[in-house]
This record gives C-alpha cells, structure tokens and sequence, in this order.
C-alpha cells in the first residue's frame, strides 16, 4: 500500500525512526569472533562482573571485543531476575560489543526453562549466553533453536567447585587434559560456537584451541588461545593483598585512583579553592539587588 493511500500521514522522519531490528550494524557477533579465530587476530575479553555500565562503556571505547558479565542481586533469585534488565543497561551505553551472558544454573537446569531465559536475554540484547556446566541435551536444544551459546571448559567457578574440591588447577595430567579435549569437543559438536578454558596448563589451553574449529578464551589458563579474559578485580588491583591469582596482571590501581581524584576535591573543598566562579553562574546586577533589597525586608 502507498503511503498516500494511508488513513494517517506518515512524516519521512518517522519512517526513518522505526527499526524491524535492534541489530546495530558493525556488532561484535559470534560470525565475528569466528573471524578473528580463522584468521590468527586474539580476541579481547573483559569480565567487569556485576559493576556499573559504565566500565562496559569503557571496554567498548578500549575495542575489547567480548564481556562475560552477570547481573547485581542479594540473592541468585535476584541476580536473575535482574540479568534482562542489566542486559538492556549494557547494551544502551555499548552498542557494538560482544555481551555474552552468564546464565545461572538454576535458569538452565532443564531445557525448556533453558530457552525461554536464553531467548529474552538474546532479545534483549545479548549476543551469547554462558551455562556453565551445561548438559549435551540443554546445549543441542538450545542450539537447534538459535541460541549462540558461547560456554566454557575447564575449571568451574562459584559452589559448582564444591563437588571438585574447590577451585584449582585442573588437566595437570594427560588423562585429565584429554577429559577437559572431549568435553570441548563434544560441546563443539553439539552446537557450542565458542568457550572459555580456564585454569588448564598453558599447553593445554593452546593445544585444545588449535585442535577446535570455534573461537577458544583464556581465562587463568596462562596460554595465549585464540585470546584472553582479564577480570575486572584484577586489572584494576582490586583483590585484597596476597589474594591476586598468578594469573593477574595489574594494569592500573582503581582505589588508589579513585581515592587520589576524591581526595583532591575534597581538600579543594576545605581549603576554598573550589568552587571557583567559572563553576557556576551570576545573577544579572539589577536582579540581584531587587532580590536582596525583598530578602532585607523579610
């Protein structure tokens, strides 16, 4: 039907307002990191965790490629009510970055619930989703529905550790390494499009990605993969002392930063030096002497 021939006028600049998609071209998607891995570049990751937007923001004008993130809550009930809305705040301040999101167990603990949480958060502006630990029948599901499930392999992190006696290395063997292979391998072939290898020996992080077709991070695996994931609290000397993993490498001190740029306004504050004039603004003379003169009289 031609515009003309609508009840309604339709202003050209309208038209050019409604989106079909919130597709943003040049978005970092899995086809993208797919790219970088087949032609040798290292992709970047950044985990800011449950932090403000805003370091999200700065990831993206740094052209990190990926963030691994979760959303804030009290409990895991509200880390994953929140985690749609928390999507939707990363994507408003960063529109082209790679946002894979962490799914909480519970949300996948059963296939159907799986792709009902993975389908909203995709709308919502994910680009992957992270189960870790997923089973092979949750993973095929939610591939066969077109969630790019970008998961992880090697160590787990949180409770799930309590069943391996905590968090530590892990494929320090041959036979143990091979495990670590065929789960990734398997997730592979079952639809994953990308993982994470954490904790695994250098040799081990470096062989397994070579040996997969889909993009393979480094995250506390000391080899270089096809990239690597720094977390928030330790590029920026956030862990309290002796708690930096051998991993880290600290790329700048947050606290101390942070606490240099309040400590100088707070003793411009006290000394007077600020606010200065220029910090604000005058009343005309006229006004200002017409509002002292009623303000004399009060």
């Amino acid at each position: 039907m031609a515009d003309e021939e609508l009840d309604v006028e339709i202003k050209d600049s309208d038209k050019q307002a409604v989106k079909s998609s919130l597709v943003k071209k040049g978005r970092k998607s899995i086809a993208y990191l797919q790219k970088k891995k087949d032609s040798g570049e290292k992709i970047v990751q950044y985990c800011p965790a449950h932090l403000d937007p805003y370091w999200t923001l700065a990831a993206e004008m740094a052209g990190v490629d990926i963030i691994r993130y979760t959303a804030p809550g009290e409990t895991i009930e509200h880390r994953i009510q929140n985690l749609p809305w928390w999507t939707r705040e990363l994507r408003r301040v960063a529109q082209f970055v790679h946002l894979n999101a962490y799914l909480q167990t519970p949300e996948f603990a059963e296939k159907h619930r799986a792709l009902e949480r993975a389908s909203i958060l995709m709308a919502e502006g994910a680009d992957s989703i992270l189960p870790m630990g997923v089973n092979l029948e949750t993973l095929e599901y939610l591939a066969s529905n077109h969630i790019v499930v970008f998961g992880h392999v090697g160590a787990l992190s949180g409770w799930q550790t309590a069943a391996h006696g905590g968090y530590k290395r892990c494929g320090t063997t041959a036979g143990a390494a091979m495990e670590i292979y065929e789960q990734a391998y398997a997730y592979q072939e079952a639809g994953m499009m990308g993982m994470t290898i954490e904790l695994t020996p250098r040799e081990v992080t470096d062989a397994i990605a070579r040996k997969l077709r889909v993009p393979v991070v480094a995250v506390a695996a000391g080899g270089a993969a096809d990239g690597s994931e720094l977390v928030h609290f330790d590029l920026f000397g956030m862990m309290p002392a002796g708690r930096t993993g051998a991993h880290a490498k600290v790329y700048g001190n947050f606290f101390e930063f942070a606490a240099r740029a309040i400590g100088a306004f707070g003793a411009e504050v006290q000394s007077g030096a600020y606010p200065q004039p220029e910090h604000g603004y005058g009343m005309k003379e006229d006004e200002l002497d017409r509002f002292l003169n009623e303000l004399e009289k009060r």
